[in-house]
């Protein structure tokens, strides 16, 4: 299985929902082996995910072993379609483009401003991804600004190592 899925591609499933780490608020659902199958891959696979009537989120299925994928439910979206530990839901998968990346406005304002945008693009669109979902998933506005300082500066050192390296 090294195929790459395919974007685009439409999956749903009923599954329960499980309490992932136990005392923590933390629940995800297993991905079942044929959707996995379905996918062509063991590796984490980007999608555009909703749960029940839920709102669509962007999420990585993660892989855990053995050919198997789990999906993280935070509770804002367990919330909204109040939803626990234990119910069935309905999910519906849409594989993204992983190479896709839409940039913030007020992140390519930072980088632009510290000249880090050539770096931060040169980076896998996955881990570009990541840092833009971080980024998105802010509730406040303080932790939106918290987070892009942080990338920025990730991408600074990042650049800082390579300099280094090349010396």
């Amino acid at each position: 299985m090294k195929n790459s899925p395919i974007a685009g591609r439409q999956l749903s499933f009923e599954v329960t929902l499980e309490d992932w780490a136990e005392g923590m608020d933390y629940c995800a659902v297993p991905v079942p082996a044929k959707i996995t199958e379905a996918l062509g891959t063991h590796a984490a696979v980007l999608v555009m995910a909703r749960l029940n009537d839920s709102a669509p989120f962007k999420v990585s299925l993660f892989p855990v072993g053995g050919g198997r994928h789990y999906i993280r439910i935070k509770a804002k979206v367990r919330k909204e379609t109040r939803t626990k530990t234990g119910d069935t839901v309905h999910m519906q998968i849409t594989v993204l483009d992983r190479a896709a990346v839409t940039y913030p406005a007020d992140l390519l304002s930072a980088l632009r401003a510290e000249g880090a945008t050539r770096d931060f693009k040169a980076l896998p669109p996955g881990k570009q991804n990541f840092i833009v979902r971080r980024i998105d998933e802010a509730v406040k506005p303080e932790t939106r600004r918290k987070r892009i300082q942080a990338a920025v500066a990730e991408v600074q050192r990042g650049r800082a190592e390579r300099t280094d390296r090349a010396t």
